[in-house]
């Protein structure tokens, strides 16, 4: 009888695990779509000499670099862009120069 209850247990892990591998996969695999059609758009937007428009919050950015608040700016950055924390260093740090 004590067997029984440890196959079960051992049955839901491996259904979570399953599921979990699953949506994970889901993901990846979105990830890589959204990216290529972000590429294609900027291409269109670049070949039709569009520019994206600058979010206002990029002065406040800029401003925050000039007071030396770099931190603060890669914060303001993220809550900008939705990018995570490496990103935003590296495109705060690109805006520095």
């Amino acid at each position: 009888m004590d067997s029984v209850p440890a196959v079960v247990v051992a049955l839901l892990v491996l259904g979570v695990a399953m599921l979990a591998t699953a949506s994970d996969r889901r993901s990846k695999t979105l990830e890589r779509r959204l990216q290529h059609l972000e590429r294609k758009t900027d291409l269109l937007l670049a070949h039709a000499g569009i520019e994206e428009p600058e979010d206002a919050r990029m002065a406040e950015i800029d401003q925050l670099l000039i007071q030396g608040k770099k931190i603060q700016a890669i914060k303001v950055h993220r809550e900008v862009t939705g990018s995570g924390l490496a990103e935003a260093k590296e495109a705060v740090e690109r805006r520095m120069r």
